[in-house]
């Protein structure tokens, strides 16, 4: 490789000198700099084995290598769906070698960027793997420059970016028009910087303020050569299905699906689940005799191995403090009332999720169309107790798969709705489709939330969120 690309540098150099862009004084420094810049590009092609330092699992030669060695363990079922991905991913992992989005280096100002591969959103039912299959693909990634979150944090991320890049802007002075500020490209290319492959678990957008800036966020990143692979439930002609104003939505699928690949991972099962050993009971009903005694004493069970006493607890988020009645050390015990019915979000639960490594919640309802906003931060602390592998014990009005009942009432809170519609300008007709008001996307979003429980009360689970050992 050195030896092709030696004479495109000889011709590089000969070019700025005719042209005045370098001096002969500082020829011999370049060309030293020159010397070590291929060396370390053929050492960088010829290394195909993934270090220790960048993968977890080392002793694979790639993913798909990986997945096979757990089927021959029994530790997975042979999936043919799954493996079809991972061979997808393999290849892909193999394209990223060496790649780099970095355009400020020495030689980006003589030769053209490489062109990074398509992306892949990948997508089907809950619990068919496709986490699964991200994380070994991510694991087995050898750059640096790589990063794995969950869709939701990542957006909150951008946010938290968006405003400190307007708070960073001259006061405008009083009577003078403030100018037009678009902080969107500088956060893309402040993302591009940090990350040449970004995975997403659990794409989806139910917010109208992320809806309005995906396009144009994602369009820079593509440009700026960040690679995209997503997991989703959702088809990407699907996202946001319903959604207020999702005609200016519609623009960013287009982008999707120009710069990544749709794969459907969809086998027909869920694997969380599957039959595994439970942890014990983890899920009880407000109907059984003494059940909040119970609770009490497996609280106090938990908390006497703590090294700390049960006390109300503050965390600061945002800069704002959020007020828990009831914890001790990483166990939080918690009512519904106290997490969903109080204007709280995501931010908040992964805050809790980075103290806490057990919940409990009391005193879960029936969660109707009466209560969809109750609904929807359930459904979001869930995710993000998943995600950061937060036990939790539940104490519910009906069983979880009898949880969510999306019924149509006659009181259900037509004046409220009505309101609504009128002061966003939306017909009472069209506004009766939108997924806002039907509860539709909440359903969608509960069967994640059940597949999600079910897991989480298995023995695997519950050892894997275990902190104090670690």
């Amino acid at each position: 490789m050195a030896a092709g690309e030696a004479p495109l540098v000889a011709l590089g150099l000969q070019f700025c000198l005719k042209n005045k862009l370098l001096s002969k004084s500082t020829l011999p420094s370049i060309i030293s700099c020159i010397r070590r810049g291929l060396a370390t590009s053929v050492l960088s092609q010829t290394v195909e084995e993934p270090s220790a330092t960048t993968s977890p699992s080392s002793s694979f030669g790639g993913p798909l290598e990986h997945y096979k060695s757990l089927i021959r363990d029994g530790q997975l079922r042979e999936d043919l769906q799954q493996r079809a991905v991972m061979e997808k991913l393999e290849q892909m992992q193999k394209n990223l070698r060496g790649y780099s989005n970095d355009r400020s280096s020495f030689f980006s100002k003589f030769f053209s960027q490489r062109k990074p591969p398509k992306g892949y959103y990948i997508y089907g039912d809950v619990g068919t793997g496709k986490t699964m299959v991200m994380d070994m693909f991510y694991n087995h990634v050898e750059t640096e420059k790589k990063k794995r979150v969950h869709f939701h944090g990542f957006m909150l991320d951008v946010h938290k970016r968006i405003h400190r890049l307007k708070q960073s802007l001259p006061k405008r002075k009083v009577g003078k028009m403030a100018k037009a500020y678009d902080p969107i490209a500088p956060v893309a290319e402040e993302i591009s910087e940090e990350a040449c492959l970004l995975c997403f678990d659990e794409f989806q957008v139910t917010d109208i303020a992320d809806a309005m800036i995906l396009k144009q966020l994602f369009e820079n990143l593509f440009l700026k050569g960040v690679v995209v692979v997503a997991t989703s439930n959702r088809h990407p002609d699907d996202l946001y299905k319903n959604g207020l104003q999702r005609v200016n939505f519609v623009p960013f699928i287009a982008v999707l699906k120009e710069y990544c690949q749709t794969l459907r991972l969809d086998s027909g099962i869920d694997y969380r689940r599957r039959n595994c050993p439970a942890a014990g009971k983890l899920v009880y009903l407000s109907s059984e005799p003494d059940v909040d005694a119970t609770l009490d004493k497996l609280f106090d069970e938990m908390a006497f191995k703590q090294n700390d006493i049960t006390r109300p607890r503050s965390l600061k988020v945002h800069g704002r403090i959020l007020t828990l009645d009831k914890a001790c050390g990483t166990i939080a015990d918690c009512t519904f009332e106290e997490l969903c019915d109080r204007p709280i979000g995501a931010s908040d639960y992964l805050e809790m999720s980075a103290v806490f490594d057990t919940v409990f919640i009391r005193n879960i309802p029936l969660l109707t169309l009466n209560k969809k906003t109750q609904a929807r931060r359930f459904i979001t602390l869930i995710d993000a107790l998943y995600e950061h592998k937060v036990r939790v014990v539940l104490l519910a009005e009906a069983p979880l798969d009898e949880l969510f009942v999306c019924e149509h009432h006659e009181d259900h809170d037509h004046h409220d709705t009505h309101v609504l519609l009128d002061d966003l300008g939306i017909s009472r007709d069209s506004g009766s489709s939108l997924a806002i008001f039907t509860g539709e996307e909440e359903v969608f979003a509960f069967q994640r939330t059940l597949s999600r429980l079910t897991e989480m009360q298995t023995e695997e689970y519950w050892v894997a969120g275990e902190r104090s050992s670690k």
